[in-house]
């Protein structure tokens, strides 16, 4: 473990002066991403900034009738909050998939949006990895990349981001609030990842000093016909191989209007509109949802050993499609695919 100093924050106008002062300093809430990076050195903070005393703890209704999420708020207590579970089910079904419950009960909100990819050469310090040191090459190309990127990768990358929850919030259309330097803005979620292209090193959009504050939800929350599906090795501590989550609304056997997101095919959590365009006015059927997936999945690429992932995403929105007609809505593998 590298030497480090600590500091806590009294609220977020100290927090952003304590980071101002201190370009290689990190915030830490939860730490259960942070500390593993400190760990294996691929994070070097000279400064930790705890911020666990920001009042930012929240789960509330706002006037229009979504949600506000505080940043700090415990991943178990958001997936088991009667507002999530009656509102947002998708929302609490991507989050109690993710982990396990001792890291669940430490992880935050906002720590979740900002988890950096599980890629082993990532982490891994003795290999080339532009995520870490932009311009040293990408060693998973020609590597073991079972459970890397098929969709939105370059030459400089093909991790993919490991969060379950980020696939619901992507779902939901959700925003992020953020204070910094030069106040506070709102970024919609589907700008608030970035694709690696030739930057693979951020992953975010988030400026220098910024602080994510809280997460809203719309009012829409897709509470009767939803599904997350989750594909991994294991049934629990695993990250996807591939995930799917599903909101639908339809008019009897026709679909009225859908989305669907996909996790672990990609650098950020990967919506279609042209493929869920496919759906709109359609039959809820195997058919209809087939062509949506070869919609989404017309540009996706393979590489050595993760091309099994193609059939296996087109088969996963076909099922998680199928059981959010059929308002199934969870089910989940542990079985290994290839």
């Amino acid at each position: 473990m590298i030497n480090f100093q600590y500091a806590r924050a009294s609220d977020a106008a100290d927090a952003l002066r304590l980071i101002a002062g201190d370009p290689r300093a990190k915030f830490i809430a939860g730490g259960t991403n942070l500390i593993d990076l400190m760990k294996m050195d691929v994070e070097r903070p000279s400064t930790v900034i705890d911020i666990t005393r920001l009042p930012l703890k929240h789960i509330e209704g706002t006037p229009g009738g979504g949600l506000r999420i505080g940043a700090l708020v415990r991943n178990t207590d958001l997936a088991y909050h009667p507002l999530v579970e009656e509102r947002y089910p998708v929302l609490a079904s991507a989050v109690m998939a993710g982990a396990s419950q001792q890291l669940r009960n430490m992880a935050s909100t906002g720590g979740n949006l900002l988890q950096r990819t599980r890629c082993h050469y990532f982490y891994d310090t003795a290999t080339p990895c532009n995520k870490r040191e932009p311009g040293s090459g990408c060693s998973a190309i020609k590597g073991h990349n079972r459970m890397h990127a098929i969709l939105g990768a370059s030459d400089a990358c093909i991790a993919t981001h490991p969060s379950d929850m980020c696939v619901a919030l992507a779902l939901l259309e959700a925003k992020v609030h953020v204070t910094g330097p030069p106040g506070d803005r709102v970024i919609a979620f589907a700008d608030f990842h970035r694709l690696p292209e030739d930057t693979p090193q951020s992953d975010t959009n988030l400026g220098a000093g910024e602080m994510i504050t809280e997460v809203e939800l719309p009012p829409r929350g897709f509470a009767t016909n939803y599904t997350y599906l989750k594909i991994r090795d294991r049934l629990s501590y695993a990250f996807a191989l591939v995930s799917v989550a599903v909101g639908l609304e339809l008019d009897g056997d026709t679909i009225k209007d859908g989305r669907f997101a996909l996790g672990g095919v990609a650098h950020k959590p990967w919506r279609d509109q042209q493929a869920e365009a496919v759906l709109r006015g359609q039959p809820a059927n195997a058919v209809t949802f087939a062509r949506a997936a070869d919609v989404l999945l017309r540009g996706a690429r393979g590489y050595e050993h993760n091309t099994f992932k193609i059939d296996l995403a087109r088969r996963c929105i076909v099922r998680a499609l199928s059981q959010a007609a059929r308002g199934t809505p969870q089910s989940q593998s542990s079985k290994k695919i290839a």
